[in-house]
């Protein structure tokens, strides 16, 4: 024991297994590349991972928790289906996390964080003209973030961790270029209202956003 302090500490191999299995499974379930319904053997992501099976395991378990696997009788294990009800439950609170989001983070605003805002709308513009559904994804994704880095709270970053990939499948598998046109002008408001600093106009906004979003969805 006298030679401990001398050691030199490694992180366990096993649990950043498990965090990079749980990444691309859940980016997998996300964009629908595995579909809803599709079989998942603990086995065949192993040897896939070239990985034992434990830390597929606890993947596959932290995904269960956050509702996008399920467990089946006979120790199966499948993508869960697309629930449109609990995706409208989730849309209402994702809302709600993203206005709160919002009314933290507007009175610490700066003027890099709105051109943050311009460009990630820009991005999204361009993805939805090209017809790219993961790069609209991805850029609405990053316009909302601006809002999530200022308000500095982990505990609004941890709850929409567990609703919003509900959402996004959602998203994928309802995308058409009309919806995301009408979220790119309403992120332009959001935008003008930041510039004026008309807090409670962007809070609204943001808000609506998520709900009109949800409200062409499902």
């Amino acid at each position: 024991m006298r030679y401990i302090g001398c050691m030199e500490i490694q992180p366990i191999k096993r649990l950043s297994f498990r965090d990079e299995v749980y990444g691309a499974l859940k980016k997998s379930i996300i964009t629908l590349e595995l579909q809803p319904g599709e079989r998942l053997s603990d086995k065949e992501l192993a040897e896939r991972f070239g990985i034992s099976r434990t830390p597929v395991r606890e993947a596959l378990k932290r995904l269960e928790d956050e509702g996008l696997i399920q467990s089946l009788p006979g120790s199966s294990t499948r993508v869960a289906p697309l629930q449109w009800e609990e995706a409208k439950h989730a849309f209402t609170v994702v809302a709600a996390l993203h206005a709160l989001a919002a009314r933290l983070a507007c009175p610490v605003l700066q003027e890099t964080d709105i051109q943050q805002l311009e460009q990630h709308n820009k991005e999204l513009h361009l993805a939805i003209e090209a017809g790219d559904v993961i790069g609209a994804m991805e850029a609405d994704e990053r316009f909302h973030q601006v809002f999530l880095d200022a308000a500095g709270n982990p505990e609004i970053v941890a709850a929409l961790r567990m609703s919003l990939p509900k959402i996004q499948r959602l998203e994928v598998s309802q995308f058409t270029s009309q919806n995301g046109l009408a979220s790119v002008a309403q992120h332009d408001g959001i935008i003008a209202a930041c510039k004026k600093r008309e807090h409670e106009a962007v809070v609204r906004l943001v808000e609506e956003n998520w709900l009109s979003l949800g409200g062409l969805l499902i």
